[in-house]
Formats: structure tokens, sequence, C-alpha cells
């Protein structure tokens, strides 16, 4: 069983805990999910099976969006409701914040922009993990990474609680984008919920939930896995020649005279694997 699983992730489980869960309903180890959710988030999660986990990092690279729910007046250690409040504003109010300067603030996120990752994070620094040091009271110094909003779409706004939707690259933490938002406005403001609805062309609408995909499994339907062939919409190659098959099975370069790009390679129309061509050379990309 190998291709791209679209999970649509449950709240309070972390994304290893649907892969511990999707390793028994599926019988198999070989599992990898790309870009990891919160406890609290929900959404897409996609889950690389079998060679596919080759692919992982490549799929982790997509674009995404979001639905976020934040709340302004107060601020958590961790940037969301799950966290402890560090610092409130008494008498905040409906009228703190008006519409159109939230809408400004927004504004300002908007494109090629440099984001400090919480404390409350997975990302490493020197071997150690933050969120290990973040949990030990300790706070250091992170180093600033570039990402790019896409774009920021106001839903809702009462004044106090407001929902966004945003398209982001990958390595953009919505919470940090959160914070930082209320850091402008010149308040605070927490994430209060999270739902990522798009990873690249894959949505929450396609999703299945993990006891859907228990449901199927146990009446031998595969239908929730994409094979990497349907997955990747990249220009299809017949190669030709049992020697060339041979040679690109094992891993060896072909010279082709194609455009340079990712390909779906064919042999005899049966699907073979994916390969880069660059300057004419054509090479086995990762799946085989």
């Amino acid at each position: 069983m190998d291709g791209i699983i679209n999970v649509n992730k449950p709240k309070g489980i972390t994304s290893f805990d649907v892969i511990r869960k999707l390793r028994k309903i599926l019988s198999m180890k070989k599992l990898g999910h790309t870009g990891t959710l919160d406890p609290m988030a929900t959404g897409v999660l996609l889950v690389c099976a079998g060679k596919a986990t080759k692919l992982a990092q490549d799929i982790e690279a997509s674009s995404k969006e979001y639905i976020a729910e934040f709340e302004l007046g107060y601020k958590t250690d961790t940037y969301d409701i799950e966290g402890t409040v560090t610092e409130k504003i008494e008498n905040f109010s409906a009228d703190s914040v008006i519409r159109e300067k939230l809408l400004q603030t927004i504004e300002k996120f908007i494109g090629d922009i440099e984001q400090i990752p919480p404390m409350y994070s997975a990302i490493k620094v020197n071997g150690q993990k933050l969120y290990d040091l973040a949990r030990k009271g300790e706070v250091i110094e992170r180093e600033p990474r570039k990402i790019k909003i896409t774009s920021i779409e106001l839903l809702e706004f009462d004044g106090i609680k407001a929902k966004i939707k945003c398209h982001v690259s990958k390595g953009t933490y919505i919470r940090s984008l959160i914070y930082d938002i209320g850091e402008e406005l010149k308040t605070f403001a927490t994430m209060t919920s999270l739902t990522r609805t798009r990873v690249g062309e894959e949505t929450l609408e396609k999703s299945f939930t993990l006891e859907e995909i228990e449901n199927l499994k146990s009446q031998n339907d595969n239908s929730f896995i994409t094979s990497v062939e349907n997955y990747f919409v990249c220009q299809k190659l017949n190669i030709s020649g049992e020697k060339n098959k041979t040679l690109f099975l094992n891993g060896n370069t072909l010279i082709y005279n194609e455009q340079d790009g990712l390909y779906r390679i064919y042999f005899e129309d049966k699907f073979l694997g994916l390969a880069q061509i660059k300057n004419n050379r054509l090479k086995g990309y990762k799946y085989y």
C-alpha cells in the first residue's frame, strides 16, 4: 500500500497519535505525516504510506490554508488558549479595536515576512526542542524564519473575537501570526481554534476521518489512499526499451531531450515512478 492519505485530524490528539492509530488500522508500520498539527488543531494531515514516505518532505513543502479563531485582550505563554495567561488588558471591550484597524493591521503581514517561532514548538535549538525548554520555564532567543503569507481574509469580527482564513507557506506558525497581529494592534491576541483546510491541492472536503478509514479498510476498500501516480499532477513521459526501463528502476541516469521538471514515468503505459529532468538528464526521483 503506497500512496498519500488525506486524514481529517481530530482535536485533542497529536499528529503522531494519528500515525499510531493508522498503523493499527492498516496493519503497516511504514507511515509518516507531513506538516505537524498541534493537538488542539484539526483538519488536513497528509500521511505518506509505504514508498511514498520518501516524498514526505516534498509534500510538506506545499502551501497551506487555515481557518483560525482568536480573541483580543490577553496573551498566553503558548500563544493559544491552552496555555497560561501571562498578560491581560483590564477593561478591554468590543470598542477597543475597530474592524478597520484590524483590517489595516492584517494587511501589514501579507507578503514575504520574517516570523519568530513560538517557544512552544518542536523546533530544535542546539539539539533541544523548544517546548522542552519552555516547560522548564526557559525562554531563549529564536532566529526569525522567512515565510510567505499569500492572503489573510477576515471572516468574522465582533470587537473581541475574530475568525480569519489565511493561505501561507511551509513553516508558518498561525499562533505566532495571531500573536504578532495582537502586538501590532498594541493589545494582545490569542488563538482559540485552528483548522487546516488545505495542503497543496488536498482539501478538507476530500479528507477522511480515522473512523471512515477504519470502516473502509474493514471492507477491503482502499479508496482513502491516493496513489503517487494520481497525487502528483505533472507531465507523463513514456520511456522506451527494456534497457532504459531497467536502468531507470536501478537508479541510473538517462538522457532525454525534454524540458526541465518533474515527470511521471511510464513503460508501455505502466507507471514506474517519478523522475526529475535537468539539462536533458533524467533521474529517478525518491519514489524509486
